[in-house]
């Protein structure tokens, strides 16, 4: 099992930004993969961004592309999504998810991510 505590969710202008942290406890060695998702008001959870936790590919949604950057510190289990250029479209609760060698999901929380225009 591995359990995940996301932070740094908050209230920014237009083209400002953000830095959300997800911390991984548990059963972290078996951790694939990291990753960050979004769901809006009314729609469905979407992809945002992921990484190897080998550092080793690394996958963005083409609309965050050049804006996000998604990073990892191993010795501090954790994954961190830097959110530049923030839009209003943006706005939505930002979830951590993590990949285990056994194709298996796990989910934070969540973190409210508004951005006003």
């Amino acid at each position: 099992q591995v359990q995940l505590v996301e932070s740094g969710g908050g209230l920014v202008q237009a083209g400002g930004s953000l830095r959300l942290s997800c911390v991984a406890s548990g059963s972290t060695w078996s951790v694939s993969v990291m990753g960050w998702f979004r769901q809006a008001p009314g729609k469905g959870r979407e992809f945002v961004a992921a990484m190897t936790w080998s550092g080793d590919s690394i996958n963005y949604l083409d609309s965050v592309k050049g804006r996000f950057t998604i990073s990892r510190d191993k010795a501090k289990n954790t994954a961190y999504l830097q959110m530049d250029s923030l839009k209003p479209e943006d706005t939505a609760v930002y979830y951590c998810n993590s990949r285990d060698m056994y194709s298996r999901d796990y989910w934070g929380q969540g973190t409210q991510v508004t951005v006003s225009s």
